[in-house]
């Protein structure tokens, strides 16, 4: 069982990491005499401005040292809670004779005000905590300092989330410190049952990885198998959670993403409830979800919190849209190319008139279509805020309007387009729509070679290779196949709250219950018309 609470993990024993000098040194503990302390530290952190090395007197007797890079810790927090009651004896113990071999006891349990204060004797341990933005407390004669919690880092203030807009629900969106992002997931998920552990990835950026779960929810398998593929990370720096999620899918080489990221706290406790694993990584705001599956990607938070009949509609029309951005082009080009019969006559005609001049085959004008839209889209991400705005509208209405003029290319072709476009800004998740942006290439060239039975083998195939994608061993097209009817209420459409009374059995929760069975129908027997106007006393009084 695991343990209550926050709990460390242990990863993978590095063998050959980078940093030799701390491989040489490991294990290895501090002397009594201070000055060898200082020396070895000087030696391994080397000249660096912001380390600030301060002597003082403990008690006004005992040489001692601070230790700590001055951009990284609270500089209040260091002057009254460590220095000024270190350098002052307590007033209860004023003419008391203090030793030497009582001292540390009394430095832990009557003078040091920081609650997030241990002793440490592991040199390597001190050098690494001081580089974290802890301060290192040493005394000549002790054989062990202490490690004082004051990291404090400039961080921005929790603002709405910039890739997930939301228009009913939380604004609240995680920011890069891991500390407030799981107290985010903390005020939303009260539960004692909420579990945090924690672990170490990278051999240079030693960076903080939470594994977040439900206990009695999360199945124990999956747990362990999340802590397994983590644990067997060795690499450099990890910088941010997208470094994990490449390791840690199943299939590198797919373009379909089988890890989710979100930057809502809402969100990740709504998987969390449902049996999921949240990973989150010190530095990024972006936290992990795993397993996933395809119809996460286009549900949305409002899918949730506005009613069933509304949002169902909405979901039905983010699926035509999905669609819209993977086949619309290449339908346009094998008809176009090899089935014109297939188009009415009177839009045959307008279509063969408004390609009169145009040089290039269908499948050819797409294509280069397709490519600039791409490339404009590109530039309008990397472009700064101010610019980017007038280059989409620049590149969309002039330049579209300049090829047909020119004979580059067909009205109807930048219609197409457009519509694709914007089928690919419905679906709510980048990663996704990316996914479906690079297999309309290939459709397109399928369609152009082979007409529509080129479409029908290329769907095939993606159709066949979703089929075969898994996520941490969850069919990626669950609860569609295998079939679930249970997830089926919210497959396609979003059924009411109190139909889904069940945790997706994919998910093999421990606890598949959510929702008491019999909650709407007691609200319904439960419910009066208290201010019915054939109720009003007083009316039927006057």
């Amino acid at each position: 069982m695991p343990i209550r609470g926050i709990k460390k993990l242990q990863a993978k024993p590095i063998t050959t990491g980078p940093s030799k000098t701390l491989d040489k040194h490991k294990g290895e503990r501090i002397s009594v005499h201070l000055e060898d302390t200082i020396t070895f530290i000087k030696g391994l952190l080397g000249t660096n401005e912001d380390l600030t090395i301060r002597h003082f007197h403990v008690f006004g007797q005992f040489p001692a040292v601070i230790i700590y890079f001055s951009n990284m810790i609270n500089q209040n927090t260091v002057n009254s809670d460590i220095v000024k009651p270190l350098m002052y004896t307590p007033p209860h113990l004023l003419g008391r004779t203090i030793e030497l071999p009582a001292l540390k006891d009394v430095l832990m349990n009557d003078a040091l005000y920081h609650s997030e204060s241990k002793p440490e004797g592991v040199l390597t341990v001190l050098v690494e905590s001081i580089l974290k933005g802890e301060t290192v407390v040493a005394v000549d004669g002790l054989e062990e300092a202490f490690l004082i919690g004051t990291r404090n880092i400039d961080k921005r203030a929790i603002d709405q989330p910039a890739t997930e807009q939301v228009i009913r629900g939380p604004r609240e969106g995680f920011i890069e410190p891991l500390g407030t992002n799981i107290s985010l997931i903390r005020y939303r998920l009260q539960s004692p049952d909420l579990r945090v552990q924690t672990m170490e990835i990278g051999r240079r950026t030693k960076s903080k990885v939470a594994i977040c779960y439900m206990d009695g929810i999360t199945s124990p398998e999956l747990l362990k198998e999340v802590n397994n593929r983590l644990s067997k990370i060795d690499i450099d720096g990890v910088i941010d959670s997208g470094y994990l999620e490449q390791f840690i899918e199943d299939n590198q080489y797919s373009p379909f993403p089988q890890v989710q990221y979100t930057e809502r706290p809402d969100k990740v406790v709504a998987n969390l409830l449902e049996g999921r694993v949240s990973i989150l990584v010190d530095g990024s705001p972006l936290a992990l979800v795993v397993p996933t599956v395809f119809s996460q990607f286009y549900q949305t938070v409002e899918d949730y919190t506005e009613r069933f009949v509304l949002m169902s509609s909405i979901r039905m029309a983010r699926l035509i849209a999905l669609m819209f951005s993977l086949i619309f082009p290449s339908i346009y080009v094998s008809i176009i190319s090899f089935n014109p019969e297939l188009i009415p006559t009177e839009f045959a005609v307008a279509v063969a008139g408004g390609r009169a001049g145009v040089p290039f085959p269908a499948v050819i004008e797409v294509l280069i279509i397709e490519i600039s839209m791409e490339i404009l889209r590109e530039a309008t991400i990397r472009l700064p805020q101010q610019v980017g705005g007038a280059l989409s509208i620049v590149g969309v209405l002039v330049i579209g309007q300049a090829a047909v003029a020119a004979g580059f290319a067909s009205p109807i072709t930048i219609v197409i387009i457009a519509l694709t476009t914007i089928g690919s800004f419905a679906t709510p998740a980048y990663n996704a729509a990316l996914a479906l942006r690079l297999l309309r290439f290939p459709l397109i060239i399928m369609a152009g070679t082979f007409g529509l039975y080129g479409v029908m083998i290329g769907l095939i195939l993606i159709a066949n290779h979703l089929l075969s994608l898994k996520s941490f061993g969850v069919p990626y097209l669950s609860p569609l196949i295998p079939g679930d009817f249970q997830g089926m209420k919210d497959l396609l459409i979003r059924g009411p709250l109190w139909w889904m009374n069940k945790r997706p059995s994919f998910l093999q929760p421990e606890d598949s219950t959510k929702l008491a069975k019999y909650t709407h129908d007691e609200m319904k027997k439960t419910k009066q018309n208290v201010l019915d106007p054939k109720n009003d006393k007083n009316q039927q009084e006057g």
